[in-house]
């Protein structure tokens, strides 16, 4: 991993506040105060909770107001409840630990209550009984008082022995990543932003992915954009050229600032050099349906291929938390949003013309000020299936 510092036992505090946020640009949300930890005492760690069941996670390391007694911090919490319900198989856990009106956003669009979660839950286990869900990083911010939030990326293993949406089983081996962003308050997640790798799931099973994203779109349930709840984004308003990022209100690394800053320079903008003022020149990079690089130039590579596939592509920053400081480097979680429309050629072949709204998931991870990894996922096999699905029959 690339955080400087993982051997702490015993943690300090997580009381560092961002006490001023920086200026955004036209049509970016800024967000609500929140504590982010100041280093990575409460991180995770080889061997660490359920990968390690014969290490007993120890005493209480953080404030879990309101939280089961069992869990020492909020890592902990978030690695354990996943392996109890997934590898366990105690799926009725998830009435324990979500609320009962929860909030999910996946690649289909939103969904509300617990008991599709349930559902849901349960039709994947029946597909892939033997998944191992091996946490690879949480990145987290907040407290007991404001509620936490939590990054989770995990690497999935598994094989295919039972039906699914997709078909009967193939006994093929699936071996992937996901990124679930979640908000947690006295022991329940009530919101979760969950991107689940599809294309990459389906291209390992060796089903044809464009013939499942056409099905997936032509579903009497599929979401149209006028059906998805998020906000226009607007690159250009008002018929104006979009505006450089305003300059930093105080001098110093403000990582928040450098991350607004970045997305809106290279997708709103149209800047592909601020990609070698950000990054670090031997950037890992690992991105959506198991896309990988090495360097500013791969990194560069895909953002033109989105900005090439959708001209008029606009980005928002939704939301950015974080953890770490300037000397052991900081691992930063972003949530972002776009739109735009299928008139080049890039990503996806013959222009549609079609409108399609996109929302991701970036891990970034800096050392020194720069970007030396990034693991980073949208929502590509739903944006496949905006593209692909059949025209609506006219009455």
């Amino acid at each position: 991993m690339t955080k400087a510092d993982q051997n702490h036992e015993v943690a300090k505090p997580a009381t560092a506040k961002a006490d001023s946020r920086p200026s955004t640009p036209p049509g970016t949300m800024a967000p609500g105060r929140r504590t982010m930890p100041a280093d990575y005492s409460i991180s995770l760690r080889p061997g660490y909770g359920a990968d390690a069941p014969n290490v007993k996670p120890g005493e209480r390391r953080q404030s879990l107001r309101g939280f089961e007694d069992t869990y020492t911090d909020i890592v902990d919490y978030i690695v354990r409840i996943t392996h109890r319900i997934w590898e366990d198989q105690d799926v009725g856990y998830i009435y324990d630990t979500y609320s009962p009106g929860c909030r999910l956003y996946d690649d289909s669009g939103v969904h509300f209550g617990v008991e599709q979660l349930v559902h849901g839950t349960m039709q994947s286990i029946n597909a892939f009984p033997d998944c191992r869900h091996y946490a690879d990083d949480v990145i987290w911010a907040g407290t007991d008082e404001e509620g936490f939030v939590t990054s989770h990326r995990a690497i999935n293993i598994g094989h295919n022995t039972g039906p699914w949406r997709w078909g009967q089983p193939t006994g093929r081996k699936l071996e992937t990543w996901v990124i679930a962003n979640c908000v947690v308050r006295d022991n329940e997640i009530y919101e979760e932003w969950v991107l689940y790798n599809t294309a990459a799931k389906l291209q390992q099973l060796g089903i044809d992915v464009l013939a499942a994203a056409r099905e997936f779109g032509n579903a009497v349930t599929f979401p149209t954009l006028s059906e998805r709840p998020f906000a226009e984004v607007d690159r250009i308003e008002g018929g104006r050229k979009p505006l450089p990022y305003p300059a930093a209100e105080r001098p110093g690394f403000d990582v928040e600032y450098e991350v607004r800053r970045l997305f809106h320079d290279v997708y709103n903008r149209r800047d592909l050099s601020a990609v070698d003022r950000v990054y670090a020149p031997t950037v890992r990079w690992h991105g959506t349906t198991n896309r990988t690089g090495y360097g500013r130039s791969d990194v560069r590579g895909m953002a033109r291929n989105l900005l090439a596939t959708f001209p008029d592509l606009g980005v928002r920053v939704d939301e950015v938390y974080w953890m770490g400081n300037e000397s052991d480097g900081f691992s930063v979680s972003v949530r972002w949003t776009g739109a735009g429309t299928h008139r080049g050629y890039g990503l996806y072949g013959e222009p549609t013309g079609r409108r399609v709204h996109l929302w991701g998931i970036s891990q970034l991870y800096f050392a020194q000020g720069r970007i030396v990894e990034e693991w980073s996922l949208f929502n590509e096999f739903d944006v496949l299936a905006q593209l692909l699905r059949d025209e609506p029959e006219r009455g």
